[in-house]
């Protein structure tokens, strides 16, 4: 027994145990969007009876029905609107009316109100709630599964942000459309979500099906969502994922604060001081180095993380997402180790798994899509050396990495934060720039690794890593680094905050510098920096101008 004013100020949460009851279209449009800033759209759309469908009673008077309880035209809702003050359209569906399903009114309005948010270049958010398509439309209601989903793929061609927010229930043809299309997919508490029902797959596969199957919980775990997020924090989560997507930073940047005295970027390898290589390894690969999310804590202003590879899996040796740097917004991907032996357990000891690079991909296409400045940091013995990580194309997404970071039009730098190992650490540092802290090391294989190959004993990895020139002042001289951070007295992890403050400096001092090229020129100036590596330079393979292409 719950008191029905204090639940309906919870939006229809229950205070006891959370459960996320269904909202009306009008209540779920009323909850995101500013008081004071609402505007229905009005998209004349309408249902038709083009089967003469009766089951045990005809298909108009189901409408009408529908009609007369819900007070609504169809199964959803389109209102303009703003989210603390954030420019956002969206359409929101009823589930009261005819179970939310997918008819011509409601795939009609949904790609109405695409084109509006394309016309506008204005965020849309879709609000599902839904099971499925709508029988009584046959084959009409099918093809609203490909309309929308057209509708959604002019605004990926357009750069502009679309979200998901999966309500419980969402299945069958809403769920294989826009539903599962947009940019960013959230999902409330306990919600369901699939293409088939539970019942329908435990009576078609005779399985015994996991106790959360098909719920948030579950997909989240899946890589399928990339965030729960309760009624209470909906808002503030939007708010601060439209205020990143809206700021990709002007020409100019911004100014990199001082950092106790010390220049953001040493550019000059004289000044480096000669280290044992060995010595570097071993620094580079202290548990107390700040890792990538301490430094998303504390050298970044905000961060909206993006999960999972969408297709089945969350690697947790990565980290990707939208963050606020300065007034600018960014996507940042890196690597996650750990400070004890528990969190590097966790996280894979770093080494990204097939889904992780899968998942980068996901972070650096939505880079390109809205025009977002790239930050990846760095610090991987190397990707995850496993049969479930052949069995899933190791090579396959380490390759497609490569091709998509080398393509990107938007600003890209890298940070080595520690250790770079072989083509895992290359496949996350295709950039304009490449940094590297003073204590980290850059290597084709691991000093272990490369004693084993040819010393054929593990025991000379010292050996190896001199050999191997992986210091930042080697890489310096051999321009696979273009500068390296200082770190405070005893390391990064003696000092993180001063750590940070110096790659916070260093990123906005480098992006200032990328800001002033254009698309055509910042792949250009990518293709460059990695054609220099051991090829003639006798081809020119530049990207041609427009004033330089072809008539």
């Amino acid at each position: 027994m719950v008191y029905a004013p204090r639940w309906e100020r919870g939006h229809r949460v229950c205070p006891e145990c959370a459960r996320h009851h269904q909202l009306t279209a009008q209540d779920r449009i009323a909850q995101v969007l500013d008081p004071g800033s609402v505007t229905w759209l009005d998209c004349d759309v309408v249902t038709a009876d083009v089967l003469g469908f009766v089951d045990t009673k005809p298909y108009p008077q189901r409408l009408a029905a529908a009609r007369t309880a819900t007070g609504m035209a169809d199964a959803a809702l389109a209102a303009r609107g703003a989210v603390c003050g954030h420019p956002l359209i969206m359409v929101a569906m009823d589930f009261r009316f005819l179970g939310g399903s997918l008819g011509a009114a409601v795939g009609g309005l949904v790609t109405l109100v695409a084109e509006t948010a394309l016309v506008e270049r204005v965020p849309l958010l879709i609000v599902s709630a839904s099971g499925g398509a709508r029988m009584q439309e046959g084959a009409v209601s099918l093809m609203q599964m490909a309309k929308t989903a057209a509708a959604l793929g002019r605004l990926d061609d357009a750069g502009v942000l679309t979200i998901s927010l999966l309500t419980d229930p969402t299945f069958g043809g809403v769920a294989a459309s826009y539903a599962t299309l947009c940019d960013v997919i959230l999902a409330e508490p306990g919600s369901r979500f699939g293409f088939a029902g539970r019942r329908v797959i435990a009576q078609t596969v005779r399985q015994e099906l996991p106790a959360d199957f098909q719920t948030a919980e579950f997909l989240l775990g899946h890589g399928l969502v990339d965030r729960i997020v309760p009624r209470e924090r909906l808002r503030a989560g939007l708010a601060a994922l439209l205020g990143i997507a809206a700021n990709p930073g002007d020409r100019s940047g911004d100014a990199p604060p001082p950092v106790d005295g010390a220049e953001s970027i040493v550019r000059d390898p004289g000044t480096l001081p000669e280290t044992v290589a060995w010595e570097n390894v071993r620094r580079a690969r202290d548990l107390t180095r700040p890792t990538t999310r301490d430094y998303l804590a504390t050298a970044f202003d905000e961060f909206f993380e993006l999960r999972g590879d969408r297709a089945g899996d969350d690697c947790s040796a990565v980290v990707a997402g939208l963050a606020r740097l300065g007034s600018r917004g960014v996507v940042v991907v890196g690597t996650q180790k750990g400070h004890t032996p528990a969190e590097l357990a966790e996280h894979n000891f770093g080494m990204p798994t097939p889904a992780g690079y899968r998942k980068a991909a996901r972070a650096l296409r939505l880079a390109a899509k809205l025009g977002l400045a790239v930050v990846t940091l760095v610090d991987t013995p190397g990707a995850y050396p496993g049969i479930e990580a052949e069995e899933q194309g190791q090579a396959f997404a380490i390759a497609d990495n490569l091709r998509l970071m080398a393509s990107l039009p938007v600003p890209v730098v890298s940070v080595i934060t520690g250790e770079g190992g072989s083509g895992g650490a290359l496949a996350l540092a295709v950039a304009n720039r490449v940094l590297v802290f003073a204590d980290g090391i850059y290597s084709v294989i691991s000093p272990e690794g490369c004693a084993a190959i040819l010393w054929h004993d593990a025991t000379a990895a010292r050996q190896a890593a001199t050999a191997l020139r992986l210091t930042p002042r080697d890489l310096w001289r051999l321009r696979v680094v273009d500068g390296v951070l200082a770190e405070p007295e005893g390391g990064a992890g003696a000092d993180p905050l001063v750590a940070a403050a110096r790659l916070r400096a260093a990123l906005l001092d480098t992006l200032s510098e990328l800001s002033a090229m254009d698309s055509t020129e910042l792949r250009n100036d990518r293709w460059a920096r990695f054609h220099k590596f051991g090829a003639p330079d006798s081809v020119d393979m530049r990207i041609p101008t427009p004033s330089e292409e072809p008539t």
